[in-house]
């Protein structure tokens, strides 16, 4: 049995728990950190230190930014601020605002409706995207529902559906099945997403 030093086994563990990351491939990146140079360790202890100094949530979308006010998709006028994309995580709205069909604005929920995960809907971002839509006089005519096409995914669709409902003229959207059901958002190529957004239906 080989028995590793205490430091290289807790960074193995380390990576072991990070999403995708296997026993091997969590061997392989300590080990190859182990044999790198100082500044690669240094640099990476110093971004996973900083991750979370200086970044923010939007007030508006709730993504996050690097800004204390509104973030760079939220102030730009270009986009078009009445047509909101409403997806589960910063990750989804960083894939869909690489879509060239898109260019409305982002609302980010923060996870998805998941009984299993003891998550509900008063979880989720919900409040602050109703009041967005109070707020917003009716500039806002369309919600198109992003969330990921898995039953969790189609369980919080149906809850914001019924949420938004409130708002007579506003018009709801689901994307459409361009994407496989039970896959993840961040893995699907660009044409896939793009073809989603532009089949997307009322609801």
């Amino acid at each position: 049995m080989l028995y590793l030093p205490a430091s290289l086994q807790n960074l193995i563990e380390a990576f072991s728990a990070l999403p995708g990351i296997g026993p091997k491939s969590a061997q392989r990146l300590a080990f190859y950190l182990l044999s790198s140079s100082d500044n690669l360790r240094i640099n990476l202890a110093n971004a996973l230190e900083n991750l979370k100094i200086n970044l923010y949530f939007c007030p508006i979308c709730e993504n996050i930014t690097d800004r204390k006010e509104k973030c760079a998709i939220c102030a730009d006028m270009k986009r078009d601020q009445g047509i909101i994309c409403v997806v589960e995580t910063p990750l989804d709205a960083l894939v869909l605002s690489k879509a060239e069909y898109f260019n409305g604005v982002f609302h980010v929920l923060h996870g998805k409706i998941a009984p299993l995960d003891g998550v509900g809907p008063e979880d989720l971002k919900i409040p602050s995207l109703l009041a967005r839509l109070k707020k917003s006089n009716s500039a806002i005519q369309e919600i198109i529902i992003a969330t990921n096409p898995s039953l969790e995914g189609e369980a919080t669709a149906m809850h914001l559906k019924k949420q938004l409902e409130i708002f007579p003229n506003l018009k709801i959207t689901r994307i459409a099945r361009g994407l496989p059901t039970g896959a993840e958002m961040q893995w699907a190529d660009l044409m896939t997403l793009e073809n989603a957004l532009k089949e997307r239906q009322s609801i």
